[in-house]
């Protein structure tokens, strides 16, 4: 990873924007040019104030504080909610730089509504970055819009890689990349929580079933990211021949988990595309 980034514009640094920007903060990276946040009021300016070399912005006490946190900026993240995308972008739009990189973290909005509001020669790229950004931990998926090269999303890449993970996909499996690494950690801890049920109907208590069974799953995947290991080779050598947890994980099996997973992923695609055609 490059030991620097050109400067950056958080617009909208809610939930997700702030997790980005904390986790460049945190990184140490070297932001060329200084960071800038803008937020609608006071109260959520102040949650970006104390972190190291960002200007935090109060839309309410500066209102052309957009663009002019956009005007000295490279990337320009937009992180506000969907339904309030398009009049940002055109809000913001005059006051570019020439080449500027635009990046979405609004959920279900298109390459094509950026492309409409800023021009077809903007340079867009949407990302779908998940929760566990919030501990650097993160899977972001990246999809280019056709103005956008390959430098510009190796420079965006870059970016997302303070957080975690980053996959590179077309924009047609960006919603379904959601319902994997955006809707997954929901998956776990449903998981965890029914393994938890189990454990306190077994007469643990329910502090000792929390730690057994959170514990279990973080181990577990610690594991798996320090071992390298296939988790089909890990479970081989947790299940031995006829053994307890051999017949717990046929129990399993024959409840076709597999089919299960498979039949939650396409639920969940299928109300992207929903949400998408904007019903």
């Amino acid at each position: 990873m490059a030991d620097s980034l050109p400067a950056l514009a958080f617009l909208g640094a809610g939930s997700m924007g702030g997790a980005i920007l904390r986790g460049v903060v945190a990184s140490g990276i070297r932001v060329d040019g200084g960071i800038t946040a803008t937020n609608r009021t006071a109260e959520k300016a102040v949650a970006s104030a104390d972190l190291d070399g960002v200007t935090s912005i109060a839309l309410s006490e500066t209102p052309d504080g957009n663009a002019d946190a956009v005007a000295k900026a490279r990337i320009v993240l937009v992180g506000v909610k969907p339904a309030m995308v398009p009049d940002l972008l055109r809000e913001i739009a005059p006051h570019l730089a020439e080449d500027a990189i635009v990046v979405s973290l609004a959920a279900g909005v298109t390459i094509q509504t950026f492309a409409d509001n800023l021009g077809a020669d903007a340079r867009v790229i949407r990302s779908m970055p998940n929760t566990p950004a919030t501990v650097g931990k993160g899977v972001t998926g990246l999809a280019a819009g056709a103005a956008a090269s390959a430098d510009d999303l190796a420079l965006v890449h870059r970016l997302f890689e303070t957080v975690g993970a980053v996959v590179e996909v077309p924009e047609s499996q960006i919603d379904a990349l959601s319902t994997i690494s955006g809707s997954g950690p929901a998956y776990v801890y449903l998981l965890i929580e029914e393994l938890t049920k189990a454990a306190t109907g077994m007469g643990f208590s329910e502090a000792d079933a929390r730690l057994m069974v959170e514990q279990t799953f973080i181990g577990a995947t610690a594991l798996l990211d320090a071992s390298g290991e296939e988790p089909s080779e890990l479970r081989r050598r947790v299940t031995s021949p006829k053994g307890t947890t051999e017949r717990a994980v046929a129990v399993l099996q024959d409840a076709h988990l597999d089919r299960t997973f498979a039949e939650a992923a396409d639920a969940a695609l299928a109300r992207a595309r929903e949400l998408a055609a904007g019903s």
